[in-house]
């Protein structure tokens, strides 16, 4: 990598062996630990089954994206907590520990018991450890893009945070890329049973790896000269986030910056990997391979548009990502369906359903504590067809009746025997397949799709960092921009899927999901726009 950053870059770009060593070993450690956080969503489906197998299957799978989702959840916690620890100590200390912690929570989930062998305890504990990882992750981010800032020349930091930036995606590709090698070589039965658990396993070799590489740097030459000079703020949090003036800066950056960058990261590569497997049923090695395709095409972008950062500025590379986002989700996730499974398309079209029940029985299904039951005749109706992927339209029925589905000229109550097997049975013979034909999948028009996808992700992404970092002073800048990165992408798009997906299920249309990342994109194009200042050429050593 590092000599790939110094042959290829033109002169005015070239990197001393100290930088590159800085980006290198920052960059290194958190794409390993972004693989640690993120092998858990690309086995998702796989962990409903292990640790959620006590519910129906579509409440596991929503049960396990939310415990992917309390990995978020707690960020910016940990975010508070590292963020604090970081302005006081330093850089390098805190994202050692965060590391640590993160690679000990992912080795950890490959041993835990399931819940056939170990019942409610099982689930819990892997709870246990997402939270373990979030409050990790909410420290490490902000340690390394700082860090990597602090270091950077003048007019550079865009180009220079941005390898950082391609940290997450190349962590996913790097999860996707090993679960893909030990599907393939253990087969999909022992991976299901077993196999799963290797991904998660290696991560203790990765964490040697990664704590070795850290050894190796220095402080921050901005924190030592801070600390030097007596200029570190003595309480960080109160004085980041306890005025109005740097927290007016923190609201700011999470409405116009990091809410719609979030929702960008996750709906362009966690949600598109979800829709590909569980909307369009695409067999999931196949979708993962297109996915690590689409990945590994897009993430020069993040490079590029960090350096184009440095010449025109943040802000219309971030707000074009939004709007085009916004503008062009709904034609892009249609065009998947078209490619990857036409099948699925046509049944749309030619196949209507209509679900009658009493508006007073139908719930939102979305439970993130896990405690609510969705056992009502509509709940059960509509649960089903969002699992087969079945668009359906409403009838308002009269309080009491049992909800019930028509297909074609088939009517099929809720209280039905065997509702689930017989429902799934009449779809399929009204023309909704069982899963994607791979021989109709056109593959490569899919990855044409994902890459557009990723392109948002870069263009939303790759400045972000160093556009945070210029908007916070040194004495607090760990703080101050780790709170609202982590608010932006630990809760408004770490509950992206489980959100989705329960939107899906109450409306009954599986692109209307899609309102959430847009509508999120739009409010961060538009605060982004109209308070957000453009910060590309601050002088950010002064404490």
């Amino acid at each position: 990598m590092a000599t790939i950053m110094s042959e290829s870059l033109p002169e005015a770009h070239k990197m001393t062996a100290e930088e590159r060593k800085v980006i290198l070993a920052s960059s290194v450690g958190t794409v390993f630990e972004w693989y640690d956080f993120y092998i858990y969503g690309t086995l998702a489906t796989i962990l409903a089954k292990q640790f959620f197998s006590g519910v129906e299957p579509a409440a596991a799978f929503i049960f396990t994206l939310l415990a992917f989702a309390a990995g978020f959840a707690v960020r910016p916690f940990g975010a508070l907590v590292f963020g604090h620890v970081g302005d006081l100590v330093g850089r390098k200390y805190t994202f050692i520990v965060t590391i640590t912690c993160m690679g000990l929570g992912t080795f950890l989930i490959g041993v835990l018991p399931s819940f056939a062998s170990a019942g409610i305890i099982a689930p819990v504990l892997l709870i246990a450890l997402r939270l373990v990882q979030g409050l990790a992750l909410g420290g490490e981010y902000g340690g390394a893009a700082i860090y990597v800032a602090e270091y950077a020349p003048k007019g550079k930091r865009g180009f220079y945070t941005s390898w950082i930036q391609t940290t997450a995606t190349l962590g996913l590709f790097v999860a996707l890329l090993l679960v893909l090698g030990v599907r393939t070589y253990v087969g999909e039965d022992a991976f299901a049973v077993w196999g799963w658990r290797i991904p998660f396993l290696v991560s203790i070799v990765l964490l040697g790896v990664s704590l070795w590489i850290r050894l190796q740097l220095n402080e921050s030459p901005l924190f030592l000269k801070m600390k030097e000079e007596g200029t570190r703020s003595k309480a960080p949090l109160r004085e980041a986030f306890g005025t109005w003036r740097y927290a007016r800066i923190a609201i700011l950056a999470l409405l116009g910056a990091t809410a719609g960058e979030a929702v960008v990261w996750y709906g362009g590569q966690f949600y598109a990997l979800f829709f590909l497997t569980t909307t369009l049923s695409v067999k999931a090695t196949t979708a993962q391979i297109m996915i690590a395709v689409a990945l590994a095409l897009g993430t020069p972008f993040f490079i590029l548009f960090g350096w184009l950062s440095d010449k025109i500025g943040r802000k219309p590379i971030i707000l074009a990502g939004f709007a085009l986002a916004a503008l062009t989700y709904f034609p892009i996730f249609h065009a998947i369906t078209h490619y990857a499974n036409p099948a699925l398309e046509t049944a749309l079209a030619t196949s209507p359903v209509t679900v009658t029940a009493d508006p007073g029985e139908c719930a939102f299904q979305f439970n993130p504590v896990g405690t609510a039951k969705f056992k009502s005749s509509c709940d059960t109706v509509k649960s089903g067809l969002a699992r087969l992927s079945v668009n359906y339209k409403n009838i308002v029925a009269p309080p009491g009746t049992t909800a019930s589905v028509q297909i074609g000229d088939e009517i099929i109550a809720a209280d039905a025997p065997d509702f689930a097997k017989v429902l799934k049975a009449t779809v399929v013979k009204h023309g909704y397949p069982a899963s994607a034909d791979p021989a109709k999948i056109d593959t490569t028009m899919t990855v044409v799709m994902l890459w557009i996808l990723v392109i948002y992700v870069t263009l939303v992404y790759a400045p972000i960092a160093a556009w945070l970092v210029e908007l916070f002073p040194t004495r607090i800048r760990y703080s101050g921009l780790s709170l609202p990165y982590h608010i932006g992408n630990g809760w408004f798009g770490g509950f992206l899927p489980a959100t989705v997906f329960a939107i899906v299920a109450s409306t009954g249309n599986i692109y209307s999901g899609l309102w959430y990342p847009i509508g999120v994109a739009a409010i961060s194009l538009v605060f982004g726009l109209l308070f957000l200042p453009e910060t590309y050429k601050t002088d950010i050593t002064k404490s």
